[in-house]
């Protein structure tokens, strides 16, 4: 794989603590006394807490669905490849001093790779995952469960969990009977610090409450997952109970508390409140919410302790480094060390070379992949873009509708069969597109790049139009007809979205068998855009019923859509939409719009079609 070499990115043939610096990493000496006076020798020590987390199936800076090296906007790149890089270059600048290298979760999900290793050549039938190959050379510590480690079942977890040579951590992973936890929820450091001198560290690992709704098929009755902050409060006095100097939680928890899903998960990001409400933290490194934090202080509202918070950026592009300097106190018992201070930085993988051991050791899935990925599976018979279906209803998003319905559709039974199906999908990508000619599995995947599983329930005419108006939600409210550039129209703030609705919460619907169509008016206010709902060209009336085909994510209550969650489910047989659009096009060999597709949405102001450039 061609890379950029050592010497073009770092001015030089450097290497360890060279590179490290060249890499923007600023290295201190061993802390040696308190700031201002004069430190007594043994006084004092640092412990390096080096952080990764959200790596989603990341070994190499490969983009699957471009078939290119990775690239975007900011020059950033990717994988555990170059994460080992970096990491080792810490350690040989720290060499002699306590390190600890932990992970906060994801690492299962997000890749042609990481799927072709749960789902096409399985774990559990004999390989080793490429993550556990790549990171078990990284030499992690420990890590903690992230919620997209339990997307492929509890036998693949399990099955990875024996491939690594490091604890994956999950305090509030509990067994439904006894409540306790069937994952060690933490491991204890001892570090020989030389002269009689010992510290202890405790790492507490946090899982993400969303776990039970977003994979609720896969752990229902099987594992609870309770909040981060109450099991916080049983676990860190266990740790202090214990002779922890320390105590560092990799929590796969957002740092700004807020929930994408409404009051049934009030605590998806949490670490910020476990750093308030939980005594005898020292610091978190962050997981799940894909966001860069170099270095933030929370305070406890018990102790007035500031927390030192960190999330380095997801896919590997980023990696934690946190000093945590102690100073030795003296006392009735055995001297103990007091946390003096702590900061933390990031360091960018794009400043080095992947470390040619992690390169050797998954190279051959990698190649493997890259082979599955690349094979034709059919033709299309004209190109097909997902560019404007946040605006527009566009055929390839129908085409994902169609295939679900019919699905669906071939599977009722009973007074079911008898009732007109229709279909969600959502915009993953904008960059999706089927080319005119031959299609690909990667051209198929990149168009639906979750692992969801297909489900449908009934619903009622009432209920499909309060979905439709909960959907709505996605666009700004504006007036006049345009032209106006599409970021003027999407991803409108909400209050579980303040930073604006991803498209990915954006459903349409459409029909199988007759066009479900309706109007968006996006000059009205949220709650009453949704007009002309009709189906075969009658009004929908309120009892009319419908089977809804909907991705496993939306029916377990994943973006907080109405009654979904609730409603009869009549289809599930834990089929993978990915996969049943791949068996699709093998099966039928030509994707036709003209077979599919029709204009049955659109974008309105006061009635009157708007125009988005």
């Amino acid at each position: 794989m061609p890379h950029a070499t050592r010497r073009s990115v770092l001015s030089g043939a450097v290497t360890g603590a060279a590179a490290l610096g060249a890499a923007g990493y600023t290295a201190t000496p061993a802390y040696a006394g308190k700031p201002g006076k004069p430190g007594k020798p043994g006084d004092s020590a640092r412990l390096t807490v080096i952080g990764t987390t959200d790596l989603h199936g990341n070994v190499f800076s490969w983009d699957y669905y471009k078939n290119a090296e990775f690239s975007n906007s900011t020059g950033d790149e990717i994988g555990v490849a170059k994460v080992k890089t970096l990491i080792d270059a810490v350690r040989e600048e720290r060499h002699g001093e306590p390190i600890l290298t932990i992970d906060a979760g994801d690492t299962l999900q997000g890749t042609p790779l990481a799927y072709y290793y749960a789902r096409i050549d399985p774990i559990t039938g004999g390989p080793t995952h490429p993550m556990a190959n790549a990171m078990n050379l990284v030499g992690y510590d420990a890590a903690a469960l992230g919620n997209h480690e339990f997307n492929y079942g509890i036998d693949t977890l399990r099955k990875f969990e024996e491939q690594v040579n490091f604890p994956l951590l999950g305090a509030n992973a509990v067994d439904p009977s006894t409540k306790l936890p069937v994952f060690p929820p933490y491991i204890i450091k001892d570090y020989d610090l030389g002269r009689g001198r010992r510290l202890k560290v405790g790492v507490l690992g946090l899982t993400n409450p969303g776990i039970a709704i977003w994979d609720k098929a896969n752990v229902e009755g099987k594992m609870e997952f309770p909040g981060l902050v109450e099991q916080a409060k049983i676990f860190v006095p266990e740790l202090k109970k214990a002779g922890c100097d320390l105590v560092i939680i990799s929590a796969h928890s957002g740092a700004d508390t807020s929930s994408s899903y409404g009051d049934e998960l009030p605590t998806e990001n949490a670490a910020t409140l476990v750093a308030e409400e939980v005594p005898g933290v020292d610091a978190i490194l962050v997981g799940h919410a894909h966001r860069e934090i170099t270095e933030r202080f929370v305070t406890n509202a018990e102790t007035g302790q500031k927390v030192l918070l960190t999330e380095p950026l997801y896919w590997g592009m980023r990696v934690s480094v946190m000093d945590l300097v102690v100073r030795r106190e003296k006392g009735h018992g055995r001297p103990r060390w007091v946390l003096e201070s702590a900061t933390s930085q990031t360091l960018n993988s794009n400043t080095v070379d992947p470390d040619p051991k992690v390169v050797a050791a998954v190279q051959e899935q990698h190649d493997a992949v890259i082979a599955y990925v690349n094979s034709v599976v059919g033709t299309s018979a004209v190109e097909m873009l997902a560019a404007r279906a946040v605006v527009e209803d566009v055929p390839i998003i129908d085409f994902v509708n169609y295939v679900q319905a019919d699905a669906v559709k071939a599977a009722l039974t009973g007074s079911d069969a008898d009732l007109p199906v229709i279909s969600i999908a959502a915009p993953f990508s904008r960059a999706a597109s089927f080319p005119a000619g031959e299609v690909t599995v990667r051209d198929v995947a990149g168009l639906y790049i979750y692992d969801n599983t297909l489900m449908a329930v009934r619903i009622t005419g009432a209920q499909l139009k309060d979905y439709l108006e909960f959907t709505a939600r996605y666009f700004k409210q504006v007036s006049g007809t345009g032209p106006f550039p599409i970021d003027d129209v999407t991803n409108a703030p909400t209050d579980t979205a303040p930073n604006g609705t991803p498209d990915y919460n954006y459903d349409t619907i459409g029909g199988l068998d007759a066009a479900l169509t309706y109007d968006i008016d996006i000059a009205q206010a949220v709650g009453s855009r949704i007009m002309n709902l009709a189906y075969d060209g009658a009004a929908v009336t309120d009892e009319q019923e419908f089977v809804l085909a909907v991705n496993n994510y939306r029916q377990s209550g994943g973006g907080g859509f109405p009654h979904v969650t609730d409603a009869p489910v009549v289809y599930n047989q834990q089929v993978e939409i990915r996969q049943l659009l791949i068996d699709w096009v093998t099966a039928n060999q030509i994707i036709d719009p003209e077979a599919f597709a029709s204009v049955d949405w659109r974008l309105v102001s006061g009635g009157e079609p708007i125009t988005v450039e």
